[in-house]
């Protein structure tokens, strides 16, 4: 039995890939669950519709992607009551997420009842960080007591890209200190030292850190109180505002980075300033982990964005070179999984592909394989 199911369930689409050992067999997508003249009507519709086009012959575990772990969960877990009561328990930290991520679960626990299920959270990777990096400097107590924290995300994708940045180096994994750039719609940097997690840009919610599609970032905690008090707007306007129409859409009108770039080339100055402002961003990041980590073997670009904009790369790491950052303009301008440093640079440059369902296969098939 070497089959692993991986689901990747959110509110209205659940992503799925099933592998056979480490090929992938079948993969694909179910959207507009729920939605009128959309797919199926629910999650129970959406799973039994996956489930009867696969073979599942020789099904060893389900992995499902959960994307807040709160401060319990700090690894792949095997699912059983106990544990989908505590997701459910962490819903006020991801309201947008978690439900729909323990729909999947439920559905695939009912229609697969003899095979295993693992929940893998994004939250996870970073739970090595350094108490002086996870704490914010707010009154204890009420830290303590309503969870508040930097918890991280991306943590699959930080991890498979940080392994395979030390793979494509020929290095041993524990030996390097690699800085990855997950840049999607949404975007984390995030430091890795011998394969832990020790700084993340985003915090106790994805709304933290670098310029993203449609969230702000990084942003003074102030302009919450403004805008409550001069303009008016409620909480939910205002979480609205930060989370859906702000980042790259807010500046610019677009979130996405291929349009912004045509803007940009074409003279629109607000896309001009859009993109200064995404790649200002990550360079101070990149800059503030370099010091953190004391010596930086890696620094790796992943997902949509970062696999994709050569401008971006370019741009974002422009001026480094006195830290041995420095990007040759032949290789950004390629494809594929490799280096875009110069040979002999001090830092190497890499453009990895991110596979989260991989990552997800690999951490549930290691617990059954333990018998965890």
């Amino acid at each position: 039995m070497s089959k692993v199911l991986v689901l990747n369930s959110g509110s209205s689409s659940i992503k799925y890939r099933l592998y056979d050992g480490d090929r992938v067999v079948d993969k694909g997508i179910v959207e507009r669950i729920g939605e009128p003249g959309g797919g199926p009507s629910d999650h129970t519709g959406a799973i039994q519709q996956i489930l009867s086009e696969l073979d599942l012959t020789g099904l060893a575990v389900v992995g499902h992607r959960v994307v807040h772990g709160g401060r319990r969960f700090t690894a792949p877990t095997l699912v059983d009551d106990a544990v989908l009561a505590a997701i459910a328990d962490l819903v006020p930290l991801a309201p947008l997420h978690n439900p729909a991520n323990l729909a999947g679960i439920e559905v695939a626990r009912r229609a697969l009842p003899d095979v295993p299920q693992v929940a893998v959270f994004d939250t996870a990777f970073h739970h090595t960080l350094p108490d002086a990096t996870a704490t914010y400097a707010i009154d204890r107590e009420v830290a303590q007591r309503y969870d508040i924290r930097r918890y991280g995300f991306h943590g699959t994708s930080h991890a498979y890209v940080s392994r395979r940045s030390a793979e494509l180096l020929d290095r041993p994994y524990e030996e390097i200190n690699t800085i990855t750039l997950h840049l999607g719609n949404g975007a984390s940097a995030c430091a890795v030292a011998g394969g832990r997690s020790v700084a993340t840009s985003m915090g106790m919610s994805p709304l933290e850190g670098l310029v993203m599609g449609t969230r702000s970032g990084d942003l003074d905690p102030a302009i919450v109180f403004h805008l409550r008090r001069e303009g008016g707007l409620g909480v939910d306007e205002i979480d609205d505002l930060l989370n859906h129409r702000s980042g790259l859409l807010g500046l610019s009108g677009v979130n996405d980075m291929r349009e912004l770039l045509a803007r940009r080339t074409a003279g629109d100055e607000a896309a001009a300033l859009a993109f200064d402002v995404y790649c200002r961003r990550i360079t101070g990041y990149v800059g503030a982990y370099y010091a953190l980590l004391g010596r930086v073997d890696a620094v790796t670009f992943t997902a949509g964005v970062g696999e994709h904009a050569a401008p971006v790369r370019a741009t974002a790491l422009a001026g480094l070179d006195r830290l041995g950052i420095t990007v040759d303009p032949d290789r950004n301008a390629g494809s594929g999984d490799r280096l875009i440093s110069p040979d002999g640079a001090e830092v190497a440059v890499c453009v990895i592909g991110t596979d989260e369902e991989r990552e997800i296969a690999r951490a549930a098939r290691t617990m059954v394989a333990d018998g965890s």
